[in-house]
């Protein structure tokens, strides 16, 4: 079993730094993509604070179909350019939005998201998956947390490939 502790005053890059090594540990040896993804998005839900949802989107016969995750209920399928999550698979770079409603496209999944950041996995050359965090404050979400999300997109790719 394991057995992660978290600080909630502790600053968002030790917020980051933890998580990354919990993926480590939860990920090494492990080749099942969905298991992977699970606890990725079990871990994120407890290890950054103000979230509303947190997991995965996969790509699937050219569109985006949900993948495990924490939170309410989630759209099913999103065409890929479609909403913060499309356009991060479609150009396969971080989406931070500091105001979904005042995205162009926004696909409301829940009505109390504010903000989101979503990370594109790529595995041998091609998005695979997104990683998608929404938070029910605006702008919670910084160039802090896209270097995180980033790292942690890398971290995964083959976790999940």
């Amino acid at each position: 079993m394991y057995d992660f502790r978290i600080d909630p005053a502790a600053d968002k890059a030790t917020h980051w730094d933890d998580l990354l090594s919990a993926v480590r540990a939860v990920v090494a040896g492990e080749r099942d993509a969905v298991a992977n993804m699970a606890n990725v998005a079990a871990l994120a839900w407890e290890m950054l604070p103000g979230l509303n949802w947190a997991g995965f989107y996969r790509v699937v016969d050219g569109e985006l179909v949900l993948g495990p995750f924490q939170g309410r209920p989630a759209c099913i399928r999103i065409a890929l350019g479609a909403g913060v999550c499309g356009a991060a698979a479609a150009s396969g770079e971080v989406q931070c939005v500091a105001d979904v409603h005042a995205f162009p496209g926004h696909i409301a999944c829940d009505a109390a998201s504010a903000s989101e950041l979503v990370a594109p996995i790529v595995a041998k050359g091609r998005v695979i998956a997104v990683l998608d965090l929404d938070s029910p404050s605006r702008a919670r979400f910084d160039e802090e947390d896209v270097a995180g999300a980033r790292r942690l997109a890398a971290l995964l790719a083959d976790a999940i490939a």
